[in-house]
């Protein structure tokens, strides 16, 4: 047997689901999601393994390049029939926290941009969110001029998500 024939069947190295749970520690709600929360995230969780962000968080990004970092921020508790966990990403000019929900074997069954900043051409886009202890999601999003700290408040809104309990994430009628 040659090396290169002992190198192919090598299995390439595995983060399980569990191992990737680990890194999202379990919150008290209600939670903010705020500009300031990120960085905060960032100094008292670990952060994650490669091999964990290419095996669970770019199969559900659509947009990310070898310069966005992510960062686990928490689990949501009392999840009994699936997992819940927040995540910060940050790429340029673009920074959100996405919940995603998993099934309990680590199957995908939502994803969602809860809050963040964005900035497109001349407008900055700023969202903040609060999950509720019954699992409801308060967003406020407003826009201003990218180049100064004036916020027009006639530009902002208010919505409401709810994650349901198999898992789904919606925005109620």
């Amino acid at each position: 047997m040659t090396q290169s024939s002992k190198e192919q069947k090598k299995p390439a190295p595995q983060v399980s689901f569990e191992q990737f749970l680990d890194y999202f520690p379990e919150t008290k709600l209600p939670v903010t999601l705020s500009e300031d929360a990120a960085h905060r995230y960032s100094q008292i969780n670990e952060p994650f393994h490669q091999l964990a962000i290419e095996q669970f968080i770019h199969p559900i990004e659509a947009e990310y390049d070898e310069l966005t970092e992510f960062v686990p921020c928490f689990r949501i508790p009392e999840t009994h029939a699936f997992h819940a966990v927040v995540y910060w990403k940050a790429g340029l000019m673009n920074y959100q926290y996405v919940l995603a929900t998993f099934t309990r074997k680590g199957e995908l069954i939502d994803r969602r941009v809860l809050a963040g900043t964005i900035v497109q051409g001349d407008v900055m886009t700023q969202s903040v969110a609060t999950i509720e202890e019954d699992w409801m999601i308060y967003v406020v999003s407003g826009q201003g001029a990218a180049h100064d700290d004036l916020y027009e408040a006639g530009r902002s809104r208010a919505f409401e998500l709810e994650l349901l309990p198999d898992g789904l994430i919606i925005k109620p009628s």
